[in-house]
């Protein structure tokens, strides 16, 4: 029986906010550290990270959060299968399992394999119960549920593997937005963070947008200038000159300012450092369209009231989610509870 109580933890998780707030030396060491074994971990992206989940666990939000969470006296050990795609993906997820009071047994994506234990062991240095209830492995085994975030491919391969205990299995997902034609410049440069932040390579960024007929595209490229600096990325810059190379060889139609390829395209999976438009004749059709895929798409970002099944966020807020935000709108805690 754990001695974790829900107060102790809410404390603790009060001041890891402020510590990544304001990260240690020490931290920023360990960024550093981060950013050369992954180059898209820049430390702007890492501090993007920590500034999201620190105002993630603001005071407000956590007690409330909290409310309706009873941490287990008998703890179930989940197994974790992380994502590396942006600096620590998997935090929501870890600290689903330590608010329910069970323990996360972690097996950390090798693109991201340093921050999040780093964080994590800040947060013990908070609260030390929370030892018994984080621990790691290379294989995971001896567990009573599992978490695994992956591609549409390794789903399967979760499937077969996990199928057999209860199990959270999430597969690529992307995020959109839709346009009414209306959007006031500050909005059409907010919407660039939920295009460009973390290069766009998380699930709630932004890859494609849907504008209304007869949409000038001039209107959205810019507000977006301010991004041009992303282009000096070489990794980010060699996808661009990869993609424009590619489409200029078969002739494919496609729009260029310099440091994102805009493509007119049905489909929601963009490559790197491109966005595919659509134009829609009515905001019904849009919400038909978002309604039948929805399985492919994390979240919208528009000023519409649209009707859909996704949730809906203003623009610039993608990168941003509440602790009640939970991937794949799968209630992570009513899934732990169950256990």
């Amino acid at each position: 029986m754990s001695s974790l109580t829900k107060g102790k933890l809410i404390i603790a998780l009060k001041k890891l906010s402020e510590f990544m707030a304001k990260p240690s030396p020490e931290f920023n060491a360990i960024v550093e550290y981060a950013c050369h074994s992954n180059a898209w971990f820049t430390p702007e992206e890492v501090e993007k990270a920590l500034t999201s989940l620190s105002n993630m666990l603001n005071n407000d939000d956590l007690e409330q959060w909290f409310k309706n969470i009873h941490p287990s006296e008998h703890p179930k050990k989940v197994g974790l299968i992380l994502a590396g795609n942006i600096p620590l993906v998997g935090f929501h997820d870890v600290l689903c399992i330590l608010a329910t009071g069970n323990i996360a047994l972690i097996k950390m994506s090798s693109s991201d394999d340093k921050l999040l234990p780093a964080l994590l062991k800040q947060l013990i240095s908070f609260e030390p119960e929370l030892a018994n209830h984080i621990e790691y492995a290379e294989r995971l085994k001896d567990f009573d549920a599992i978490i695994a975030t992956g591609s549409n491919n390794t789903s399967r391969y979760f499937d077969y593997y996990f199928g057999k205990v209860p199990n959270i299995i999430r597969k690529n997902r992307n995020s959109v937005a839709v346009l009414s034609g209306n959007e006031t410049t500050t909005e059409l440069e907010s919407l660039g963070h939920d295009i460009f932040d973390y290069f766009g390579l998380g699930c709630r960024n932004v890859s494609k947008i849907y504008v209304p007929e007869n949409y000038d595209l001039k209107n959205f490229f810019e507000p977006i200038e301010k991004y041009q600096p992303i282009i000096n990325h070489f990794k980010y810059n060699n996808n661009y000159d990869y993609n424009k190379s590619i489409y200029l060889v078969n002739g494919v139609k496609h729009f260029d300012n310099g440091f994102i390829l805009v493509k007119e395209d049905e489909t929601f999976v963009s490559p790197l450092a491109v966005l595919f438009y659509e134009e829609y004749s009515s905001v019904k059709d849009v919400e038909a369209k978002l309604n039948t895929q929805d399985e492919q798409i994390q979240c919208v970002v528009s000023n519409l009231p649209l009707e859909i099944n996704k949730e809906k966020i203003g623009f610039g807020q993608s990168q941003n989610p509440k602790l009640w935000d939970y991937a794949d709108n799968v209630n992570t805690i009513e899934f732990l509870n169950k256990l």
